[in-house]
């Protein structure tokens, strides 16, 4: 037997904002809306795995314990890198060397990502 992720939690002081950000780098949607002002988010027809945004009252101040790595997909990753910085994102130093082959980004809230070099169809070997 073995675990497997449902649901990855998100803080935010504005989760509408984090929500919106989220569903449009992922082209997800917003599933459920809790009384407390909880979203959450997944992928059009498929219950999990979802994304949380829950609200808190503070900002986040120290750098994240947990974040996502991202792939683009059906493009470049310079035409990915562009769209999400468009979309809000911003990049972040977080100590990374100048050799990388990511790019961290942070959320309009701050919460770290990182953009990864090889494009999805690449990694899974369907293109050259």
């Amino acid at each position: 037997m073995t675990s497997r992720i449902a649901v990855l939690c998100i803080d935010a002081v504005e989760p509408r904002r984090v929500a919106d950000f989220w569903c449009r780098v992922l082209g997800w949607q917003i599933v459920e809306e809790g009384e407390d002002g909880s979203l959450c988010l997944g992928p059009p027809g498929k219950p999990e795995p979802g994304i949380d945004v829950l609200p808190v009252p503070e900002r986040k101040t120290l750098k994240n314990r947990l974040h996502l790595d991202l792939r683009a997909d059906g493009s470049s990753t310079g035409e990915e890198l562009a769209r999400l910085l468009e979309l809000g994102a911003r990049k972040v130093d977080v100590g990374q060397s100048g050799d990388a082959d990511w790019t961290v980004l942070a959320d309009p809230e701050g919460n770290e990502f990182c953009l990864l070099a090889t494009p999805a169809q690449r990694a899974e070997g369907r293109e050259n």
